[in-house]
């Protein structure tokens, strides 16, 4: 890599950091210059504007994390409706990147963003679709190979699944506790051996 590339992904990842604990709009110009150590010359050598490196993090940081750690662990799952629960259950309670306080990266900028950029609001919304479309894929090969009910509608299930989790994820931000995680869990499981 060379090392004007080096300097970019260093940026973009410092820079995520801070805004996912900051908060996109509460993050400025100064805050991201000090945080990752570079000159205002060499940020805007990178990107335009805050804007452009916003969206470079969604589209270069957060869409390959998306796929590596919400989608893959979904492909070639035996069981699908473990497969969905292990996910929401390891998203929520073990992996050590998502924090408690800050939420969902994804929630927080569509929250934040979407209401006023329509490039957030479209990168997003291709992030949040491919998740959906993973969910529904494994959701139709479980009717398929007779895990899941052929009466249950794969898309609708998609979005009830992801809807808590993001909703849950804003319970664990408010409360700063995981523990909040853990009625939903219980419930997620008894959801889904309803589709069996």
């Amino acid at each position: 890599m060379k090392k004007a590339e080096a300097t970019r992904l260093n940026m973009l990842k410092k820079s995520f950091e801070l805004i996912y604990a900051k908060g996109y709009q509460n993050a400025s110009i100064d805050d991201i210059l000090a945080t990752t150590q570079v000159t205002k010359g060499a940020f805007y050598y990178h990107f335009k504007n805050k804007d452009e490196m916003g969206l470079a993090i969604i589209n270069e940081l957060m869409k390959p994390t998306l796929t590596k750690s919400f989608i893959e662990p979904l492909q070639n799952a035996e069981n699908p409706l473990d497969a969905i629960y292990d996910l929401m259950h390891y998203l929520l309670l073990e992996d050590d990147f998502l924090k408690v306080e800050h939420g969902c990266p994804a929630a927080n900028f569509t929250q934040e963003m979407t209401p006023w950029n329509e490039d957030f609001s479209k990168a997003l919304n291709e992030i949040t679709q491919e998740w959906l479309k993973a969910i529904t894929a494994v959701l139709e090969e479980g009717q398929k190979t007779g895990y899941i009910r052929k009466d249950v509608n794969a898309k609708q299930t998609s979005l009830f699944v992801l809807s808590g989790y993001w909703g849950v994820r804003n319970f664990g931000k408010l409360a700063n506790s995981k523990e909040v995680y853990l009625p939903y869990l219980e419930e997620l499981k008894m959801y889904l051996n309803t589709l069996k």
